[in-house]
């Protein structure tokens, strides 16, 4: 059993002030000089990496639905120990989950880490009827530790006056903090959220700006101190259901060593490249663990600078707004000629989302197309609605360098892209998955292949895709020994 101080920070609702309120909490933590590491309930890249910045440490992802519940607290446990405190950003509202029973949503969350849970509660309009919601939350779910509430959007002195004493008169939970309403711009928005950190002018005067609102108008030690009273908490011994749908929830080994993970001294000599620069950041740092652990070398990579892709022996493209950058990325003839070169040669190529954009002919943006790596025929259009945003599930299907036929992954998928032209499988192409849950690249399949590239709209964990990190590896090792028996060869 280990003390863990921790915070879930939750709302009735997306665009409750959730975010903004844990980013100047993070900070104000800081500032008194407390160790934090912040968390994110849910598959969110962009909210991660604000609080990524505000911690001054990575973000960490906590999903039930993508690692299983046992893996969450690992991961919980796993990252936060040492640390001060930990905040655990939710996400949408509170008790919102995949159906009627809230299964994986932030309440399950915070009782799967028993941990406290500050209510951030939007008061726009509204007066005594918040008392009521908080109520409501109260008693919808007697196992949640809801121990405070932070009003959010306050008008005034009275406006404030009225929902306090409402609180205090109906409510077991008491106000720890009252944030007036403020001005919005130095968050813009993207999309369903956040403009990303990379792309944001000046992030540092933003978190500076949260970090005092949070000093004045919440009250930062009461706040510690609800963290620090919350209870003991322990991995349990075993897993819970074993691995169901390709999803990992055991705990690993202690060695570091997942089971089943070939790990060998080529293993360790390994270099994989990760393309990462401000187009495409959208990456679980997780996965890189992962691919260390297993003893790879990370490479990071810029496809907006670089002139040629640097000598590895697989690469892996994330998501991100590679149409943002569409000119720069254009305009770099040299990189997107090396990595063709080096797709061509049989390197290993993982690419999710945003980075199977960039693997495509072009990107069709006011009517003008930007030419990309072209290693798939289609081109891609943006669209003002999503083309698929939520979880998703695929089987592999077809054979292909990364994954065996018959196995199941959990994911997620949020694109406003689609692909252009014609969808049907062409020799080479050929489509890996089909998606049991979701959307795909068309017709539900997903996971396009050519050579030793997988190209899908699909995001995995690498905490609930064991299969990932397994295949990444494998792939490297492979393209690694024959490039050296082609040298020797050659006499190279």
């Amino acid at each position: 059993m280990g003390n863990y101080p921790r915070l879930v920070i939750a709302g009735l609702r997306g665009g409750s002030g959730k975010t903004t309120l844990s980013l100047g909490l993070v900070r104000a933590l800081r500032g008194r000089g407390l160790s934090v590491v912040p968390f994110k309930k849910g598959p969110d890249y962009i909210d991660a990496g604000w609080l990524a910045s505000a911690a001054g440490c990575p973000c960490y992802n906590l999903d039930p639905y993508l690692v299983g519940r046992n893996r969450v607290l690992h991961s919980f446990i796993e990252h936060s120990s040492g640390a001060d405190v930990a905040i655990v950003e939710g996400n949408r509202g509170l008790f919102d989950g995949v159906d009627e029973e809230g299964s994986y949503s932030t309440a399950e969350v915070a009782k799967i880490l028993r941990s406290p849970v500050i209510l951030v509660m939007d008061c726009t309009k509204v007066t005594r009827t918040v008392a009521a919601l908080v109520l409501g939350a109260e008693k919808f779910d007697p196992e949640l530790l809801l121990k405070g509430v932070i009003l959010n959007q306050i008008a005034g002195s009275r406006h404030e006056t009225v929902i306090r004493k409402s609180i205090e008169r109906y409510c077991n939970v008491p106000v720890v903090g009252s944030i007036p309403k403020l001005d919005a711009g130095l968050f813009p928005e993207r999309h369903m959220g956040l403009l990303p950190q990379q792309e944001h002018q000046d992030t540092e005067k933003a978190l500076s700006f949260v970090e005092k609102v949070a000093a004045k108008y919440i009250n930062v030690d009461i706040l510690f101190a609800i963290a620090r009273e919350a209870e003991s908490i322990a991995l349990k011994k075993e897993a819970e259901g074993g691995r169901r749908r390709g999803v990992s929830v055991g705990p690993p080994p202690e060695t570091g060593e997942r089971k089943g993970y070939a790990i060998c001294p080529e293993t360790r000599a390994v270099r994989v490249g990760v393309i990462r620069d401000s187009a495409f950041q959208f990456y679980y740092p997780e996965n890189f663990e992962e691919l260390r652990r297993s003893g790879a070398e990370i490479v990071e990579v810029s496809a907006l600078d670089e002139k040629q892709l640097p000598e590895v022996d697989a690469l892996y493209i994330g998501g991100g707004f590679p149409e943002t950058h569409a000119i720069t990325l254009a305009e770099n003839v040299n990189f997107r000629d090396s990595l063709r070169k080096e797709i061509e040669n049989g390197l290993p190529v993982y690419a999710e989302c945003g980075g199977f954009m960039y693997l495509g002919k072009g990107l069709l943006l006011d009517e003008k197309t930007y030419p990309m790596a072209g290693i798939f025929p289609m081109v891609f259009s943006l669209d003002r609605k999503p083309q698929a945003h939520g979880y998703s599930v695929v089987e592999v299907v077809r054979k292909n360098p990364f994954y065996s036929e018959g196995t199941a992954l959990r994911g997620h998928e949020f694109h406003y892209s689609r692909a252009c032209g014609d969808m049907n499988e062409i020799e080479p192409f050929y489509y890996a998955f089909r998606m049991k849950r979701g959307h795909g690249i068309y017709n539900k399949m997903d996971g396009i292949c050519y050579k030793n590239v997988l190209a899908t709209y699909t995001h995995l964990h690498a905490f609930g895709a064991q299969e990932w990190t397994e295949g990444v590896i494998r792939q490297a090792v492979e393209y690694k020994t024959k490039k050296a028996l082609r040298m020797s060869t050659n006499g190279g």
